[in-house]
């Protein structure tokens, strides 16, 4: 009796277990129905004054793994995912360039976890030892600053989506002491004065600021610096706020039968907003933004985290650990950097760029992240708005 009872409970189970649906590595596996608002909790604590906050946001109702479990099957789109979506020649394009991370705090596990995601979705290895990954402090040595477990997600976040969007890309991951402007700035002159490097993404923000206080730190012709929207809704934040850098917004993106096998609109958490100090844009001077200052922002790429994206991370916070779905235009700052490393046109073009080649981007017409007193400041259009920009990649013409 006892061993019919076993049988008929391992029958059970073995049909429970094949009726849940497992994600196809690199293909979409998104984390949410389209306008779900899974829980939530962001990576980092609001920023005090004279000091950002990473933008990371984790889901926290699917996450199933509290234990490394490198072979556990994840949720969220992968790679193959995000590069149909976007339309990139990722397969080809970007090798012999860098794409720099600059982030707050020392990721311990930082290598050794993007090993887990390159092999899981299948990429080649992006080691220190063959020249593909190198991580340094913000004065370029190796006196890595204090562990952090939420600017280590963050990072997590940022090298995956590298890995994601150019696989062929290196990556350099400058580690600034604190979340200070002043060490999270000298942290991107560092990249910006590493050889190769060609793109620098910044996934965090603070209040809006003056360029005249911080701009020396984003300022960089020859090389493309993203900065994240913010994920609070309507807002301008800084470095995105910059007139130096190419500020990214967020969508929520999901599967379509249609043409492109994607749509997307305005994520509700995207930054957005006009500058109080900084010069606007020539380019963006034909496209009605309404600020009489900087506007933000200019493209923008998938942020809803309940359409996230899958990152690995081993370095324990908040109780969650291996793999994880993530979402906040943490997300889409890095995807914008990688897709100018795949390009390789940053040594002669500028972030007006994208303002004359906006045939080249998806744009997005729906949705709206809050209340504001200029329309397209809180609304997608046609055209540029605030939380998307001008839109999204179809390739990389606009970069």
């Amino acid at each position: 009796m006892q061993l019919l009872k076993r049988a008929r409970l391992f029958g059970t189970v073995v049909a429970a277990l094949a009726a849940i649906p497992l994600a196809v590595l690199g293909t979409a596996a998104p984390s949410g129905a389209a306008g779900s608002a899974g829980a939530t909790v962001h990576s980092c604590a609001t920023a005090k004054a004279g000091h950002a906050a990473c933008k990371a946001v984790v889901r926290t109702d699917i996450v199933s793994t509290k234990s490394v479990a490198p072979n556990a099957t994840p949720s969220g789109y992968g790679p193959s995912s995000l590069q149909s979506a976007y339309n990139l020649p990722s397969g080809t394009a970007g090798a012999g360039r860098t794409v720099a991370i600059v982030d707050a705090y020392d990721d311990p596990t930082a290598e050794a976890d993007l090993g887990v995601y390159r092999a899981q979705f299948g990429l080649p290895a992006c080691t220190t030892a063959n020249g593909c990954f190198k991580k340094i402090d913000q004065n370029g040595g190796t006196t890595y600053p204090k562990k952090d477990g939420g600017w280590a997600q963050e990072i997590s976040l940022d090298i995956d989506m590298v890995s994601a969007i150019c696989p062929n890309c290196h990556i350099l991951l400058v580690e600034a002491k604190t979340s200070s402007f002043a060490n999270l700035g000298a942290a991107v002159n560092r990249a910006a004065a590493t050889a190769g490097v060609v793109a620098i993404s910044n996934s965090y923000g603070g209040s809006d600021a003056s360029d005249a206080t911080y701009g020396s730190y984003y300022n960089h012709p020859g090389i493309a610096v993203t900065a994240s929207s913010g994920d609070s809704g309507y807002g301008a934040s800084y470095p995105a706020s910059s007139h130096y850098v190419t500020a990214v917004g967020g969508t929520t993106l999901n599967t379509a039968s249609n043409t492109r096998g994607w749509s997307e609109t305005a994520w509700s958490g995207a930054g957005s907003g006009c500058s109080a100090y900084n010069t606007a844009l020539s380019g963006a001077a034909s496209f009605a933004t309404g600020c009489a200052k900087r506007a933000e922002a200019d493209v923008s790429a998938v942020a809803n985290p309940s359409t996230g994206v899958a990152v690995y991370d081993s370095t324990a916070y908040q109780g969650y650990v291996g793999w994880m779905v993530f979402g906040g235009t943490s997300v889409s700052s890095p995807i914008i950097a990688s897709v100018y490393g795949l390009a390789g046109n940053t040594g002669s073009i500028d972030n007006n760029y994208p303002y004359t080649h906006s045939s080249s981007l998806f744009d997005v017409t729906s949705g709206s992240n809050g209340s504001c007193p200029t329309t397209q400041w809180c609304n997608a259009r046609t055209g540029w708005d605030g939380p998307t920009g001008l839109g999204t990649p179809n390739g990389i013409g606009a970069f």
